[in-house]
């Protein structure tokens, strides 16, 4: 069983800590909510009309008489529409106008006639409006209106709507206190966001990770959605591009199916039902892309059909392999699980009960949801990756200490004799050992007591090096040390007291020849290897020369 590594689990627990940090954020923000509803808000309920898209107003005091159109709401599709609304003011102060719902607007305008029908005020604005917002995140218009009946006529041209918007009045207090729920939202997401995204756009090019470059891009089309929708690029960055509200989300919901299907490693091979069908939704987006190019006023529309075939998909797709009990398949669930609840309940809302928060809040918050939801998801993938890696990394450096390890002796073999080799310097040396005796030891007691004089041997004349040099059993009774320092004398010196001890404990006819040689000496490991094997054997013929020469005198 493979033991995860300090780092792994330090970096999972960090990740987890993070995003459930985030989560409390978003909690505590979804509670300020009801706090939004509290304001003395009034709802500006009258007549709506529809006018051609090159209609003007001049001064018209009665909408009725002008020949528009009536309709009963704003279409969602947008276009050029006006509502007219008589109201009474019983307070005199500094009052708001603003629109519950949505807050993308292309271009809107109120106009405020007295009793006598005189224009007391003309407030102008929208995404698509270069005017400056007095309040930030708001198409809030303030206005000082003493007591008295009045009436609104207020002009709204957008390409599209993502809900019906409403105008309403509330007090400039209790508006100022009403808003700050949804900015604090807004400012808290987009900012998740815009980290999240950079973080997994950067893990997905170090690690060259589909999932992670999906997932990031998915990010990017909500960002950018939320931005212009919320009117936060409009007010720090002076961008108006309000085609930004949709387009993004037609690619970011390609990037969705990508992102199950890599994250749940679907594949032709292996789910050809779930691949087939995730190839089809792919085709429906892009040709929903298509289609938005052609029919732009529709394009929000597509955004919704969109959002409900990648749900759908990733619903499907969690289902199918959270009951073959695949863990990321399950953890994936609870996320689109989440999401498609609250997905499903955005896009198909038109109004909201509630003043200074709108639909776009409600979107905004769900696919926080998710992205934090999955970004646990991708963290647990993650470090599973890292411990799997770990485990490999650990397999593979217990086979190569197999593979370079003499398994009588424990001592590096010739493959690990090779590999030092490699990086041994031209100042260190070489020592060839032959034993003398094995044979001797075999015949006469087995090879059980042969392997221990190998093992004897060993054990000693790697005490005796003290790790600076480094003993090697290249087979039989053949070994060889290597030195960096390269002092031969040394080695040989601990080479004769390992056979002395030997000699101590009960192998009196063990002995050893070797021969040395120097890196500098040789132009290639090869003939390294060989100098010192031939001034080994070349001290062997002396030694038994010696014996030889002893025993005649004897």
């Amino acid at each position: 069983m493979v033991k995860l590594t300090r780092s792994a689990v330090s970096s999972d627990i960090c990740s987890r800590r993070i995003v459930s940090k985030m989560i409390a954020c978003l909690i505590a923000s979804l509670m300020l909510w009801p706090c939004a509803c509290l304001a003395d808000a009034k709802e500006i309920v009258g007549s709506w009309y529809q006018a051609p898209e090159d209609w003007t107003y001049d001064g018209q005091a009665d909408l009725a008489a002008t020949g528009l159109k009536s309709v009963a709401k704003v279409a969602l599709i947008g276009g050029h529409f006006f509502q007219q609304a008589d109201l009474d003011i019983n307070t005199a102060g500094r009052h708001v106008l603003d629109f519950k719902n949505t807050t993308t607007i292309g271009y809107f305008r109120h106009i405020i006639l007295d009793a006598q029908r005189h224009p007391v005020a003309d407030l102008q604005g929208g995404i698509l409006s270069s005017e400056l917002n007095p309040f930030f995140l708001r198409h809030g218009r303030e206005v000082d209106l003493p007591v008295g009946h009045y009436r609104l006529l207020t002009e709204l041209n957008s390409p599209f709507f993502l809900a019906g918007p409403q105008p309403y009045l509330d007090t400039l207090d209790a508006y100022r206190q009403a808003i700050k729920p949804g900015n604090a939202l807004t400012l808290l997401c987009l900012g998740m966001f815009l980290g999240l995204m950079i973080y997994y756009a950067a893990l997905a090019i170090a690690r060259w990770n589909l999932s992670a470059a999906m997932y990031s891009f998915f990010i990017l089309g909500n960002l950018l959605y939320n931005g212009m929708a919320l009117l936060v690029f409009a007010e720090l960055f002076d961008m108006h591009w309000f085609y930004l509200v949709s387009i993004p989300i037609l690619f970011s919901n390609c990037s969705y199916i990508l992102f199950v299907m890599s994250l749940l490693k679907i594949q032709r091979d292996t789910y050809p039902r779930l691949y087939n069908t995730g190839a089809v939704a792919l085709a429906l987006l892009v040709g929903l892309i298509v289609l938005a190019a052609v029919m732009p006023h529709w394009s929000l529309e597509i955004d919704r059909y969109g959002v409900g075939l990648f749900l759908l998909y990733g619903l499907v797709a969690g289902i199918i392999q959270s009951l073959e009990g695949n863990v990321i398949s399950r953890l994936y669930l609870c996320a689109i699980g989440t999401f498609f609840v609250l997905g499903i309940t955005t896009i198909s809302a038109n109004s909201l009960n509630s003043y200074g928060l709108y639909i776009e809040h409600m979107g905004l918050f769900s696919v926080a949801v998710e992205v934090m939801l999955l970004a646990l998801v991708l963290s647990y993938q993650f470090a599973q990756l890292y411990r799997e890696k770990e485990y490999a990394l650990e397999c593979l450096e217990h086979s190569n200490r197999i593979a370079r390890t003499d398994t009588l002796t424990g001592l590096p073999n010739r493959i690990g004799l090779d590999l030092t080799l490699e990086i041994l310097p031209q100042h260190g040396s070489l020592t060839f050992i032959d034993m003398d005796g094995l044979k001797y030891y075999n015949d006469q007691f087995g090879h059980e007591r042969g392997d221990e004089l190998l093992r004897v041997f060993a054990w000693h004349l790697n005490d005796r090096l003290r790790g600076r040099a480094e003993a090697y059993r290249l087979g039989g009774d053949e070994f060889a040390i290597t030195c960096e320092q390269g002092d031969v004398p040394w080695v040989e010196t601990m080479l004769a007291k390992a056979i002395e001890d030997m000699r101590a404990g009960g192998f009196n006819s063990a002995g050893a020849s070797f021969g040395s040689a120097y890196v500098y000496e040789a132009t290639s490991k090869e003939k390294l290897k060989h100098m010192a094997d031939c001034r080994m054997y070349e001290n062997k013929r002396l030694n038994k020369r010696s014996r030889y020469e002893d025993q005649n005198y004897t």
